[in-house]
């Protein structure tokens, strides 16, 4: 038996970053694991730890027994707190601590996946107990890795992998989330419509449109006269829906067009992740 073809996209997307991310961190000297990265509150080592633990927990193994300090200020809520806990362990790990566990994991998990059998709809355990189906997970582990190989290279001046696969992945789970961040969050008006022209290394043009009940849907066709218009590159795109930076720290990279009041609830709405 071999991988399911619905999941091999995301099996490819996830080997071609965390070898990205293996790459990136091989030479780094012990300050430089230190080094603080555009996710909230992480440095290079909490984030490969992060990547690290994620994976563990793919392949079943336990979580770590640990108590997180008092003092993580980045830490606000339940989902956050079982994320820190795969961080706060390592977080006095030695450079080649870091690395060979993240090689190790690696071969496990290419292990894991050569081996793997299951149906996309198979349940497994998710974030804090969780179900999740096979083929969520594995998207959202694809998701979730490229960003953080987007974190590493934003600290370590070394960009690239802007168009991988994950990135690909990246652009559909950021667009599935857009109707529910126009729609309810921002609160568009019933009947308005939203354009996003998103140029760069990804390319897309796609329009949400709330319907009467005021529930958002997304398409591609091109809105006469919508209601806000929004043009912004690829790479902004990411670090905005990701809550990288604020609207206001890119500013001068967004093109907005239409109703003030709507276009400022959407940009303070935008981030998704958690």
């Amino acid at each position: 038996m071999s991988l399911h073809p619905t999941l091999q996209p995301y099996a490819d997307a996830w080997t071609h970053s965390i070898e990205a991310i293996s790459e990136l961190v091989q030479p780094l000297v012990e300050g430089e694991w230190n080094r603080r990265t555009p996710c909230p509150g992480w440095s290079v080592r909490d984030v490969v730890s992060h990547v690290i633990g994620l994976d563990c927990e793919m392949l079943g193994d336990p979580r770590p027994i640990h108590t997180l300090p008092r003092d993580l200020f980045h830490v606000t809520n339940e989902h956050q707190r079982y994320m820190e806990m795969q961080v706060d362990v390592r977080r006095h790990h030695t450079a080649p601590e870091m690395t060979s566990e993240l090689e190790y994991t690696i071969i496990r998990r290419n292990r894991q996946l050569r081996n793997e059998s299951r149906d996309p709809g198979a349940k497994v355990r998710g974030p804090l107990g969780t179900e999740q189906t096979l083929e969520e997970a594995m998207r959202i582990r694809a998701f979730d890795v490229w960003v953080h190989e987007q974190d590493l290279r934003t600290t370590l001046g070394r960009p690239g992998n802007l168009d991988s696969p994950g990135a690909l992945i990246a652009r559909d789970q950021l667009l599935a989330a857009l109707p529910k961040v126009v729609a309810k969050d921002a609160g568009a008006p019933p009947g308005s419509a939203v354009v996003f022209d998103v140029h760069g290394p990804v390319e897309f043009m796609r329009t949400v449109r709330v319907d009467a009940e005021g529930r958002g849907s997304i398409d591609g066709a091109p809105s006469l006269g919508p209601s806000v218009s929004l043009t912004l590159d690829w790479e902004t795109y990411v670090r905005l829906a990701c809550g990288r930076v604020t609207a206001d720290a890119v500013a001068d990279r967004i093109k907005a067009e239409g109703e003030p009041e709507l276009t400022a609830a959407i940009l303070a709405s935008f981030a998704v992740t958690p």
